[in-house]
């Protein structure tokens, strides 16, 4: 199976089980909104490597798929919340009006907390039925979506909105932890779950972590280059409030080197794995060379 085809028939797989979980019911609101954001386009870039890091190592991807759908329910979660006033107070998200904007403030919080513990209940489940290498990946993800993971780095964001700039160091701490985390962890628990080796597996943290930071620079750049209509977001959106990001700090130019060498430094991890895993090779180039 070719590249695509495969990619295809894991958001497929993901879409299928989402709306299984997210089906109406009373109270059908709450249903309403969840789905609202969860089903508004997104590209499923989290459980698509945790699905082709489990597989890598031999592993079935339709034992995982709770995992996979938890992780994007903590992703839109964590979007929804960023979308309000208090926080970004954004009015568009994959190219629709963000999910306070058609439910209002109160109904979107709580959307937003119904799929982060939804999530949770979801890797409960399966950690009861299948040991301690889902407990373990459980534990991971719960640690990434903590306050010393992705809500550590949105704190940061949020206090630098009060500072003329940041260090480099707070830039990378901030932007690894809000962005990075669960893609290092979605990477990583997605090893675990294909009962991947402890030499592998430290292996996927760093190339985790050095994926999500590109993946960050990558979106710092199209937010300064992009467009609105392929983004399905507003752009220049840290420029407005003038915040750091990388594009502010390093430069285009600069900024656009540091993604090809992220991206090189990845694929030398992935080839020197017990493993061909070719998906998360081709993966990698395509997170590289996106436009959107």
């Amino acid at each position: 199976m070719n590249f695509e085809n495969n990619i295809k028939q894991y958001i497929d797989a993901v879409n299928k089980k989402l709306k299984g979980y997210l089906s109406p019911k009373y109270p059908e609101d709450i249903y309403k909104a969840m789905g609202y954001s969860v089903f508004a386009g997104g590209k499923r870039v989290r459980p698509v490597l945790m699905l082709a890091a489990c597989e890598a190592f031999g592993g079935n991807i339709k034992d995982v798929l709770p995992y996979a759908c938890g992780l994007e329910m903590i992703h839109t979660y964590s979007l929804i919340h960023d979308d309000l006033p208090a926080m970004d107070n954004d009015d568009l998200r994959r190219g629709k009006p963000t999910n306070h904007k058609v439910f209002g403030e109160s109904i979107a919080i709580l959307a937003g907390d119904a799929l982060l513990n939804e999530a949770m209940i979801l890797m409960m489940d399966y950690s009861l039925k299948s040991g301690k290498n889902a407990l373990r990946a459980s534990k991971e993800i719960a640690n990434a979506a903590g306050a010393d993971g992705m809500i550590g780095g949105q704190v940061v964001d949020i206090l630098s909105e009060e500072k003329e700039t940041l260090s480099e160091e707070e830039l990378k701490y901030m932007h690894l932890k809000k962005t990075g985390e669960l893609i290092r962890s979605s990477i990583v628990a997605g090893a675990i779950l294909g009962d991947a080796n402890e030499s592998d597996i430290e292996k996927f943290d760093i190339f985790g972590q050095k994926l999500g930071l590109a993946f960050q620079i990558k979106d710092d750049l199209l937010d300064d280059l992009g467009s609105v209509d392929k983004l399905g977001k507003n752009t220049n959106k840290d420029e407005d409030k003038n915040k750091s990001n990388f594009v502010t700090m390093y430069g285009i130019d600069r900024c656009e080197y540091l993604c090809k060498e992220l991206t090189e430094e990845c694929i030398s991890i992935l080839n020197d794995l017990t493993v061909d895993a070719k998906y998360l090779k081709e993966l990698t180039y395509n997170l590289l060379d996106r436009e959107y």
